[in-house]
């Protein structure tokens, strides 16, 4: 008669220590990809160990990001709000988009950079007004220094007011 034995081993994931700009951090997971300038990979060996310490015993994850800090926009409302809040449009209006990116500079102030979408020209004009006359931003930062950012800005108006549906060409044979 011949016995056997089942053995069940739990597996658990073996996670590196993740260390991002210098300080360590639990989970790097809410880390958006394009915010990343650099991942290097350190092996599980002596020489990390004694340098990270026994949290190091997977194998450590250096992540450099491409700011220290983000730039915040200094009104009292997220940037898209204020400029929405500062475009006079009328419910009565046709609902209308504009997506632009823009570039927050060193000294704090809002530029557009790109036109990515404009369904109408009169809301394109006031948003870009409004976006000349907002209020200065605490620059974002990188090695303790004002940095660059970038971001896109979404504005639809009036507010919830759907977009009107694109007309389709069907063609039937």
């Amino acid at each position: 008669m011949l016995l056997t034995a089942s053995v069940t081993v739990a597996a658990t994931p073996q996670q590196p220590l993740y260390i991002v700009n210098g300080e360590v951090r639990d989970d790097i997971s809410n880390i958006p990809p394009d915010e990343i300038l650099s991942v290097e990979r350190l092996p599980a060996d002596e020489q990390t160990i004694a340098r990270y310490g026994e949290r190091a015993a997977n194998g450590v994850l250096l992540v450099n990001l491409k700011l220290d800090e983000k730039a915040r926009f200094t009104a009292d409302t997220t940037f898209a709000a204020y400029i929405a809040r500062h475009v006079k449009w009328e419910q009565n209006d046709p609902a209308a988009r504009i997506v632009l990116r823009y570039r927050v500079t060193p000294e704090g102030r809002a530029e557009v950079t790109e036109e990515l979408e404009a369904t109408d020209k009169r809301l394109k004009r006031r948003v870009l007004k409004a976006v000349e006359e907002a209020p200065l931003w605490t620059p974002a930062t990188k090695n303790g220094r004002p940095a660059e950012s970038f971001g896109v800005l979404h504005i639809q108006l009036p507010e919830g007011k759907p977009m009107p549906r694109r007309p389709e060409l069907v063609m039937r044979y």
